[in-house]
């Protein structure tokens, strides 16, 4: 049986599906474009995988980022943080932003009726990096839902990179955070339960917050994939919060950005537009 647990954003267990037709557009539901996973011998092929099964237990892990913004849930839970945003603004998600010291996966950002940046909320996304290939899994998926090009399954196998996956991005927001934080502004990480499980046991996470402050610039989420019926469903399990010192703790190192608000803020404006707009589908 195929450990693959979610294919093109769906159920691999979805009997009310037209697999054919999804596998042929090989859209993305979350990104609304074509899945960015591709096959490197085969690059007009997305591989389309969300969601595995992994060790003893079999739990299922989130590998693609773009999964986690299933119903757009991980920017209503950071509404919060957009503290100087007032009724009447509009919500804006822009993408792909990138800022001195690095790129932000998503800003959420609040304007004025001008569309001028009044406040914004940086939000990154990290799933669980594969080694190995998710190749053999993905086509013994296909031939279990009767696909007839679902017969190439080959014997590869797959891992987990869990330590490089979590060290990457603690680096990656040591980088970034001093820059928020000289702005009173906030970060946020959002990933899977399992991998802020295994950075809470591998690193030196006491002194982070249980209890997320709101003057915390940093911001840990971490979302549950339930099973419901035949469908998966992330909710949020648990927020911590601290600062650009106890990300230094974490990993012993020092960051060194003082960016102005409004700096970013001319970065934000031009990317901004109707298509931009935070709607609930």
């Amino acid at each position: 049986m195929s450990r693959v647990r979610e294919l093109f954003t769906f159920s691999v267990e979805r009997n009310d599906i037209d697999w054919n037709e999804v596998v042929a557009t090989q859209v993305c539901r979350y990104s609304q474009k074509k899945c960015m996973k591709v096959r490197k011998s085969q690059p007009g092929i997305s591989i389309g995988t969300c969601t595995v099964q992994y060790g003893k237990d079999n739990r299922d892990v989130i590998i693609c980022p773009h999964r986690l913004i299933e119903r757009k849930q991980i920017f209503i839970d950071c509404l919060h943080l957009l503290t100087s945003h007032t009724p009447g603004n509009e919500l804006h998600i822009v993408p792909e932003v990138s800022i001195p010291g690095g790129s932000v996966d998503y800003f959420l950002v609040s304007t004025d009726s001008n569309r001028k940046v009044k406040d914004f909320v940086g939000i990154e996304l990290q799933t669980i990096d594969t080694t190995g290939s998710i190749w053999t899994e993905r086509e013994l998926a296909l031939k279990e839902l009767g696909l007839a090009n679902g017969d190439d399954a080959g014997n590869k196998t797959y891992g987990m990179n869990w330590k490089m996956t979590a060290k990457t991005i603690l680096v990656q927001l040591h980088h970034k955070i001093t820059t928020f934080e000289n702005i009173n502004k906030h970060l946020v990480l959002v990933v899977q339960d399992c991998l802020l499980d295994y950075i809470r046991k591998e690193f030196s996470f006491d002194h982070v917050s249980s209890q997320p402050l709101l003057g915390d610039s940093m911001h840990f989420h971490s979302y549950n994939l339930k099973k419901d019926a035949e469908n998966y469903k992330l909710t949020l399990g648990s927020r911590y919060s601290t600062d650009s010192n106890g990300i230094s703790k974490l990993l012993g190192l020092n960051a060194d950005a003082n960016l102005k608000f409004e700096e970013i803020a001319l970065i934000l404006e031009p990317k901004i537009s109707d298509s931009t707009i935070l709607a609930i589908a």
